[in-house]
């Protein structure tokens, strides 16, 4: 993390941008236009505590742009939400739906806490005094949230409730919500599931067979137990899985499902018994050998200091921004095989979509067509994101964020000064 933050999260990211607008042959007046934020929202959030004590915190929220479509993003509870990652993140969301073409800009919002450290009455009064500070900013054709890290999808219900008593019911303005109040069928699986299929897509064009693949994926929460439980499910090897307490090592193959019981029940994966497990500091995932590693637990998490030392042939980011620029220059030389995050964890957005749509129309989809659906979005973006990776010679990253920029300014283009 500590190597991440040495330039800011949003210099980052524009970093990023920069390297494929130079392919683009952007000017500097449309590179303005399309990395400066629409908005940027920061909100006093005051809380009298169910033990009588009154606390400060800090939320925000920063929309990006919406050139493409209403904004779309998360809502994080963290210590580290600060303005600046919440920039970075807003600015994410506007490359991930163009690059999977979803009709959509970027945002992203957080509050500043622990919510571990937070009753569930209190969650509740901080959530609920959030969304009456966004509500005039927020809407189902304006800005759209959705659960991020430390939020669920009993916070976006309590969200959305908020929000429907100043504008009637209002499901579509949160995504992530549970299916009694209009949530969608594999919501929950979706950016896991979603990772699957763009594993699928990249392990096929390198001919890397998955069955019998070895898998290691850094973060058991939503998005690495969702992501290792397709990938064994298509007979891949998960070999080595990480969290907060450390990294667990057990080259015979570990049981997916009895390792999620057993992380709900203690809180950790080190607690897994296994003949062939070794346990090891949590860092060390990333020296593992394997076929395949999933980063899914926090940005900046592969960079200068650990990139040398991975074996994988394929890299696919769970997380948002898990490796640095300087280590993507490592792994370029070393061959290895990058599917970036805005597209490899793009399925939990594109389900939100879905969802979105779904509350819209006052209909319901079942599972399969969720399915199958996501599927053809993340095939569709593969093919788009190969097809400028060989136009350019250059990395699937840099790609990527040449399919969405051309997209996101064609459509700044069309819409004029808006």
């Amino acid at each position: 993390m500590s190597e991440f933050r040495k330039i800011s999260a949003f210099d980052t990211v524009n970093r990023l941008f920069d390297k494929a607008a130079d392919l683009l042959e952007l000017s500097a007046e449309k590179r303005v236009e399309l990395t400066t934020p629409y908005r940027e929202l920061m909100v006093r959030l005051p809380l009298l505590t169910e033990d009588g004590e009154v606390k400060v915190y800090r939320g925000y929220r920063v929309q990006h742009d919406n050139s493409r479509g209403p904004m779309k993003g998360g809502i994080r509870f963290h210590p580290d939400a600060d303005l600046d990652e919440v920039r970075a993140l807003a600015s994410l969301m506007t490359w991930k739906t163009a690059v999977v073409n979803l009709p959509y800009g970027g945002a992203k919002g957080g509050i500043q806490c622990n919510p571990r450290e937070l009753s569930e009455l209190d969650l509740e009064r901080l959530t609920r005094r959030f969304a009456q500070r966004m509500e005039g900013f927020i809407g189902p054709r304006e800005d759209i949230p959705g659960p991020d890290m430390g939020t669920n999808a009993r916070v976006m219900a309590w969200m959305m409730d908020e929000y429907s008593k100043f504008h009637g019911y209002s499901p579509g303005v949160v995504t992530g919500k549970p299916l009694e109040v209009g949530g969608s069928e594999g919501r929950l699986s979706a950016t896991g599931r979603g990772l699957f299929f763009a594993v699928e897509q990249s392990a096929r064009a390198m001919d890397l067979p998955l069955e019998g693949a070895r898998v290691a994926v850094q973060g058991f929460g939503n998005v690495g137990y969702w992501a290792a439980r397709f990938l064994a499910d298509a007979g891949c090897k998960i070999v080595a899985v990480s969290d907060v307490e450390g990294t667990l090592v057990c080259p015979g193959g570990l049981d997916i499902d009895k390792l999620h019981c057993i992380a709900d029940e203690t809180g950790t994966v080190m607690n897994y018994e296994g003949e062939d497990c070794q346990r090891l500091h949590r860092d060390e995932l990333f020296g593992c050998d394997c076929d395949i590693l999933v980063p899914a637990a926090l940005g900046g998490a592969i960079h200068a200091g650990n990139a040398g030392d991975i074996k994988a042939r394929l890299i696919a980011e769970g997380a948002n921004h898990p490796t640095t620029p300087e280590a993507d220059e490592i792994l370029a030389e070393k061959g290895v095989t990058v599917l970036p995050d805005i597209y490899a964890n793009a399925g939990g957005v594109t389900v939100s979509y879905f969802e979105w749509v779904q509350n819209l129309q006052q209909m319901r989809w079942d599972a399969e067509r969720v399915d199958k659906e996501l599927r053809q979005v993340m095939e569709a973006a593969f093919e788009a994101i190969k097809k400028a990776s060989e136009e350019f010679d250059t990395d699937l990253r840099t790609a990527a964020f040449v399919v969405a920029i051309r997209r996101v300014a064609e459509a700044a283009r069309l819409r004029g000064l808006h």
